[in-house]
């Protein structure tokens, strides 16, 4: 099912040359979207849209099952998504605060976000990328896992939240289930979670107990796929059809369409945006 208010056909657009041109020389498109959209087509498709890609390398019946175009923007509404995540006088980005504890988060009334994921998933430099648009906020990388600790808490103007929680396993706090465990039980304006699997190993056992919670919890929830520009096409394929298998038989609460994303490319980050600005309501 669509999102709604969202307009579909990327596909036709695609084909409309004049469409881009018009979008690119929009004075609500963003200097650096207007530069995307000058990219050759395969490009451009590769960047926007990157899962449909993997629908080249597949004969007719293995596409059945693969959910390519629950989730179709156009173009134009990648360019509405990302003027969201755009910082300005008027649409602060920035960091609130920190908490170890939910009675300690800060009280936004806003729809929110979360992102969780294992230690070294590429959680921090994946909002970092999605922050791009507002670099003064200042989202800390580590190349070592296990570096968040704490719940982090950003405000995208007066639209949402987004929370980086700490990642599990390797490192993982040690009051980690209880802290976010309580927090995806509590947190009554949470609209979505994040769920970050790196798609060179695919689904681990950790990454079980995230599930486990989401599902125990009825959360709705997302698996995005991160590291994309780490795998080959063909190893890449071979994952997507596995965790989709996955999602299709053993989920119930998870959203059908996987978000293959690169934080050093920034393929899908663009389409990750527009979904996050869709589900909280900033599409409409």
């Amino acid at each position: 099912m669509a999102a709604p208010g969202l307009r579909l056909g990327a596909e036709r657009l695609f084909e409309m040359p004049a469409v881009l041109e018009r979008l690119s020389r929009s004075n609500s498109t963003s200097q650096a979207f207007a530069e995307v959209l000058r990219l050759p087509k395969q490009q451009l498709r590769k960047l926007l849209y990157p899962l449909q890609e993997v629908e080249r390398f597949l004969a007719p019946d293995g596409r059945q099952n693969l959910h390519l175009r629950i989730f179709d923007p156009s173009p134009e509404d990648i360019a509405r998504a990302d003027n969201v995540f755009t910082a300005t006088e008027r649409n602060r980005i920035d960091y609130v605060s920190s908490a170890v504890r939910i009675d300690h988060a800060p009280d936004l009334p806003r729809p929110e976000v979360c992102f969780i994921g294992r230690s070294n998933v590429g959680k921090s430099s994946l909002i970092k990328a999605l922050f791009s648009l507002a670099p003064e906020v200042e989202v800390r990388v580590s190349k070592k896992p296990g570096h968040t600790k704490k719940m982090n808490f950003f405000k995208v103007g007066k639209h949402f939240t987004v929370v980086d929680m700490p990642g599990y396993g390797y490192r993982a706090p040690e009051d980690f289930v209880d802290m976010v465990e309580t927090y995806l039980k509590e947190r009554r304006n949470l609209k979505r979670t994040f769920l970050l699997v790196d798609s060179v190993v695919g689904i681990q056992k950790t990454d079980n107990i995230a599930i486990e919670m989401c599902e125990e919890f009825a959360l709705p929830y997302v698996i995005v796929l991160t590291k994309i520009d780490k795998s080959s096409k063909g190893h890449l394929l071979k994952q997507v059809l596995q965790i989709q298998k996955f999602v299709n038989t053993k989920t119930q609460g998870c959203f059908p369409q996987l978000f293959p994303v690169s934080a050093v490319t920034f393929s899908g980050i663009h389409l990750l945006r527009c979904f996050i600005a869709s589900i909280t309501g900033n599409l409409d």
